[in-house]
């Protein structure tokens, strides 16, 4: 008797830390529901695997495998925040035919029941259309972010893009408000996704984006990594404007844990959690420090895997960290500081030696969960965001690009679990905020009540019966399987 052949799923995140760890989660939890999966890397980061990870990063097993194909680019580009147009440009351009040939061949293997691109990987939908199979994108913000870039042609349209001159970047034009958008009453133009910062209508960033939007509306429809009670404004303005369905499944860290709980899954418990993604080798000496660490004692800081700052910001965050005096864990990728070689001064070192601990790279959930993590300073990307929601951790914001600003606002106003650093940081600032955040007033522990609440509505939306668990169990999955006309 033939063996069922199992429905086949081909996922393909941006090649960006950000990007890959949610489309990894997502394709997990699809594999656990019966799919065969195949994730596809850029061949740039899994050389970066390669190196970051034990050998063989990209092994997979049954019904689990990877792939890879070229982004464009040479290997002498660092694939950093600075060359995010020309990645976007050389996907644009390059990766249509070897994303095509890679199709083709695996179609033939195991005929593809639908692809699962990120949402910024454009390209992806004209093969999909040549093939005739369907097409669902997961944008992997926020739905607040979302709902930002959602807008992004009526800011064309209403004046607002590009800006008049450079002069409107600093004379307090970023501070107009705008009431059109639903859900977003009040919002002010720097609070929007930052690619409309810019003079130039011919800006590959918000193009870029704009673009991408466009082609969502011409897919089988839209996941995101968030749940309804976090986001309910939003999801609902989305769904006025966006024809298309949409699927909340946040978080996925949650609902991923709640699919493995039974003792019948250990196994794919087991191989699942084999598969690493980071494109930096993890410090896990970082967790035995904070063994020895009070609980809620230690600021955790990380801002992420793109952010740059230049040598002058991180000198006043580092000063400000140690002049806070509460202890903390820093995360400070190699190429972090743009304009300097040095990352932190000796003398900084000694002044914080025994009570502050700089890793290179580090497990964030983990962390998240070790009992000693009292504050999360941070930049506001959306995973970062929704893991610190996910462990009940309060935070301060200092966002950098894109949306971080959206969720920045939302975090510290509408969800109050957070404060936010002024973008020009200064040492005073940064050890005031830390110490209202750490320290056990009533702002501390309005904060931490706060974040308290919305972890659990986070582990009710990931259970049976909650909404996130509806909407990935429920309908997603049987509208994937019946997606297919042929």
């Amino acid at each position: 008797m033939e063996r069922p052949v199992k429905p086949h799923i081909v996922c393909i995140p941006l090649p960006a830390q950000g990007h890959i760890n949610p489309m990894l989660k997502l394709g997990k939890l699809l594999h656990l529901s019966g799919f065969h999966i195949t994730f596809v890397h850029t061949e740039f980061n899994y050389h970066r695997l390669m190196k970051s990870t034990d050998p063989d990063p990209l092994k997979g097993f049954h019904g689990f495998r990877f792939e890879t194909i070229p982004d464009g680019l040479p290997p002498s580009n660092n694939r950093g925040i600075l060359d995010l147009p020309a990645l976007c440009i050389s996907m644009t351009r390059s990766c249509v035919d070897p994303f095509r040939d890679l199709i083709r061949k695996l179609n033939t293997e195991s005929p593809i029941t639908c692809i699962l691109s990120d949402g910024v990987m454009g390209f992806t939908l004209q093969v999909a259309q040549e093939f005739g199979i369907p097409e669902f994108v997961f944008f992997t913000t926020s739905a607040c972010g979302f709902l930002g870039y959602l807008h992004y042609e009526d800011l064309v349209q209403r004046g607002f893009f590009p800006l008049k001159d450079e002069s409107c970047l600093n004379n307090g034009y970023l501070d107009t408000t705008i009431d059109w958008i639903e859900g977003m009453k009040g919002i002010r133009l720097k609070d929007l996704p930052t690619f409309l910062r810019t003079t130039d209508p011919d800006d590959v960033m918000f193009n870029y984006n704009l673009e991408m939007i466009n082609n969502a509306f011409k897919t089988q429809g839209l996941i995101l990594n968030t749940f309804d009670d976090l986001e309910a404004e939003f999801i609902d303005a989305i769904k006025s404007k966006f024809p298309k369905k949409l699927y909340t499944i946040g978080p996925l860290s949650m609902l991923l844990k709640q699919s493995v709980s039974s003792e019948s899954k250990e196994d794919a418990e087991a191989e699942l959690n084999s598969i690493e993604s980071n494109l930096w080798r993890e410090d896990r000496g970082c967790l035995e420090w904070l063994n020895e660490r009070k609980p809620k004692s230690v600021v955790y800081v990380n801002f992420g895997s793109l952010a740059i700052i230049t040598p002058q910001q991180l000198n006043e965050f580092a000063w400000g960290l140690a002049n806070s005096r509460y202890d903390f864990l820093w995360v400070i990728r190699p190429d972090i500081v743009n304009g300097g070689s040095e990352i932190v001064s000796g003398e900084f070192m000694d002044e914080v030696r025994g009570r502050g601990l700089l890793s290179g790279w580090c497990p964030q959930e983990q962390v998240f969960r070790h009992p000693s993590i009292g504050g999360f300073l941070t930049h506001c990307g959306w995973n970062s965001t929704l893991e610190s929601i996910c462990e009940g951790v309060p935070m301060i914001c200092w966002p950098f690009f894109a949306e971080q600003q959206t969720n920045c606002l939302y975090a510290c106003t509408k969800w109050g679990i957070g404060m936010e650093i002024d973008s020009d940081v200064k040492r005073e600032e940064v050890e005031g905020l830390v110490r209202e955040l750490m320290e056990d007033g009533e702002k501390c522990k309005s904060f931490r009540l706060k974040a308290m609440e919305w972890k659990k509505k986070a582990e009710e939306a990931a259970k049976p019966g909650g909404s996130s668990y509806i909407n990935f169990y429920q309908r997603l999955i049987p509208e994937v399987l019946g997606s297919r006309t042929d």
